[in-house]
């Protein structure tokens, strides 16, 4: 199960980064520790500035988990989403749906890789146990991954095929991570509180994911 942990492994190097970011220099471990003794973290990180200097930092620049994090805290942010463990929680999901196929894998070790949402529904309808709450789980990630970083694909399949249009997949991953709320794993994993939240707020998630993708595009270009 994907648990949000991208605040949580921030590095030395980010956090350096950060503090050069405001005070203009490379700060020696002791003047980092000193610094964040002195200063809030969260406000930081929570600074619309923060993202804008992330962007703009050279190669290798930030960690997966700092990137993600400032980016989809601050777009929720600007939907009056202050929920920073469900921020959390999605700046994760971007950071492991990255590597290799997970995004097509309810787990990172599964015999079965889906392409679309209804082959996920499929295994839904026949798993059981904590397995199907990790499919349950999958189908709120995989919906808002794909509407939310790729909406590009999804109006060109309309336009060649007719395909499901964004307010399909807002229906389809609410779903998931609603059942997956109900389901008496979640409640013992601490997942049950924020896989309900994804669930309300669910096209506002989506929105905020296609703004990040937008200006991952922009920072790539």
């Amino acid at each position: 199960m994907i648990q949000p942990d991208a605040r949580s492994r921030l590095t030395a190097t980010d956090l350096a980064l950060v503090c050069e970011g405001l005070t203009g220099r490379r700060p020696s471990e002791t003047d980092l520790d000193l610094w964040l003794l002195d200063i809030d973290l969260d406000q930081v990180l929570d600074a619309p500035e923060t993202a804008a200097r992330l962007r703009r930092c050279p190669m290798p620049g930030p960690s997966l988990s700092l990137l993600f994090y400032v980016l989809v805290r601050g777009a929720l942010l600007r939907r009056d989403l202050a929920d920073r463990p469900l921020a959390d929680y999605c700046a994760t999901m971007l950071r492991e749906f990255g590597a290799g196929d997970r995004a097509h894998r309810v787990a990172p070790v599964d015999d079965h890789r889906h392409l679309y949402l209804v082959d996920i529904l499929q295994d839904a309808a026949t798993a059981e146990g904590d397995r199907r709450l990790q499919v349950l789980a999958h189908l709120g990630n995989y919906a808002l991954w794909f509407a939310g970083m790729f909406p590009d694909r999804i109006a060109s399949r309309q336009r060649r095929a007719g395909g499901p249009d964004l307010g399909y997949y807002d229906a389809m991953g609410s779903q998931g991570f609603a059942e997956a709320a109900e389901h008496r794993t979640a409640a013992r994993l601490g997942l049950d509180g924020l896989y309900r939240s994804a669930s309300l707020a669910y096209p506002l998630l989506r929105e905020a994911f296609n703004e990040v993708s937008g200006s991952l595009r922009l920072r790539a270009a």
